[in-house]
C-alpha cells in the first residue's frame, strides 16, 4: 500500500469540513466581485491579475495587504474540469490549481508591482512545490489575461532569471487564462478569519511578518479588506 502524505494544510482541512458539517446541510457559494461591477460600483478603472503560488490561504493573504487591491478571491484554474471541488483539486487530477485573483486599481498599484510582490514571496524554483504543500496544484503560475500581462511577464521572468536572484532556474509557467472557478466559502478570507488555527500561525503569519518589512511602502494604511 503506498503510504500517502498528509500535510499540516490538508489535516486542518478535514477539521473545517467536519465543523461546516455539524453547523450547516449545505454551503452556498459567494459570487466574487467582478472588475465590470466594482468599475460600475466605484468609477474606478480596474484591471484583474490571476496568480498562483503555492497555497491559496498565504497568497489572499499577502495580496490583501496591497494599497490599490480591491479585491482578492480565492478558486481554481487552468484545469479540464468544470467546477471543481477541494477534494476534487486535491486529488491531482483535475489539472487545477489554487489561484489568487486580484482586483486591482492600476493608477495605485500597476501589475509589474503585483508581479515582483508575487516573485518574492514564493519559492519560484521548485515545481508543484511550495514548503510541505506538494503536488501539480501548487506550482507557480501566472495566468494572463491580456498580451500586455503575456510581455511583461515573460520579460519579467527573463530579466529575473539573468539576475541570478535564485540558485535555480525559475519554473513559473506564465499561460493564457482560460478559466476561473471560485473556491468554496470556507477558502475566503481565510487568514483574516482563521488567524488562530495552526496553519495561519506558523506558515501565513511568518510570511506576511517578511512580506510587511520587504513592502512596507506599499501596504493598505487600513489593513481591512
Amino acid at each position: 500500500m503506498i503510504a500517502k502524505e498528509i500535510t499540516m494544510k490538508h489535516f486542518l482541512v478535514s477539521n473545517v469540513f467536519a465543523i461546516i458539517a455539524l453547523i450547516s446541510c449545505a454551503q452556498q457559494q459567494s459570487s466574487p466581485l467582478s472588475t465590470a461591477n466594482l468599475n460600475s460600483m466605484t468609477n474606478i478603472k480596474t484591471d484583474t491579475a490571476t496568480l498562483g503560488a503555492g497555497c491559496f490561504w498565504c497568497t489572499e493573504a499577502v495580496f490583501q495587504q496591497l494599497d490599490g487591491v480591491l479585491k482578492v478571491t480565492s478558486g481554481y484554474s487552468g484545469g479540464h474540469v468544470a467546477n471543481p471541488t477541494y477534494e476534487q483539486v486535491c486529488s491531482k487530477t483535475t489539472g487545477h490549481v489554487e489561484v489568487s485573483q486580484i482586483i486591482f486599481d492600476p493608477s495605485k498599484i500597476t501589475f509589474d508591482e503585483l508581479l515582483e510582490v508575487f516573485w518574492k514571496t514564493h519559492d519560484p524554483t521548485t515545481v508543484d512545490q511550495q514548503g510541505n504543500d506538494r503536488g501539480p496544484q501548487y506550482r507557480s503560475v501566472i495566468f494572463y489575461q491580456n498580451e500586455e500581462q503575456r510581455r511583461i511577464s515573460e520579460a519579467y521572468k527573463k530579466e529575473l532569471d539573468k539576475s541570478g536572484s535564485w540558485s535555480n532556474p525559475i519554473v513559473t509557467s506564465i499561460e493564457p487564462l482560460k478559466n476561473f472557478y471560485v473556491a468554496e466559502d470556507y477558502h475566503q478570507n481565510y487568514y483574516n478569519t482563521n488567524g488562530d488555527q495552526m496553519y495561519c500561525r506558523y506558515v501565513i503569519q511568518p510570511k506576511l511578518e517578511k512580506f510587511e518589512k520587504v513592502f512596507k511602502d506599499k501596504l493598505k494604511k487600513s489593513k481591512s479588506l
